[in-house]
């Protein structure tokens, strides 16, 4: 069995990697198992055929909205958690700037800022063209 410590080896873009560093300050990067193609964020096996070979790619930071909700919990003031379906395949968690009741599943968002500077969560925006198929 693997532990993960604390330090974790930083690779550059392109390289396989089982574990992931960004250097840009509004980039996502995630994961694309070279077998089976399927796209993952932050894995260290892929989830359709169990590979370990993934390669590190950027994404062009188009989502849209799969849940959203409104937290009270642990912060000063209201704030929302969402789980964005990004353009390349895969899912990850982050905050939607906005009002909070008005973020709306199917929603479209851009990728505003790599982490939030408190939460350390990806930031999106929503955008104008809703319902647009990805080109």
């Amino acid at each position: 069995m693997q532990h993960l410590s604390g330090s974790v080896v930083q690779r550059t873009p392109g390289s396989t990697t089982g574990v992931l560093g960004t250097t840009a300050p509004d980039a996502v990067f995630f994961q694309r198992c070279t077998w089976c193609g399927t796209a993952v964020y932050h894995r260290v096996l892929c989830p359709a055929c169990r590979g370990s070979d993934l390669r590190t790619e950027r994404s062009e930071g188009l989502g849209a909205v799969r849940h959203s909700t409104v937290v009270n919990r642990n912060t000063p003031s209201a704030r929302n958690v969402s789980l964005v379906e990004m353009a390349e395949g895969f899912v990850l968690r982050g905050r939607v700037m906005g009002p909070l009741m008005g973020i709306q599943c199917g929603d479209r968002v851009r990728l505003s800022m790599a982490k939030d500077p408190v939460r350390g969560e990806p930031v999106f925006q929503l955008t104008d063209d809703p319902y647009r198929a990805w080109t």
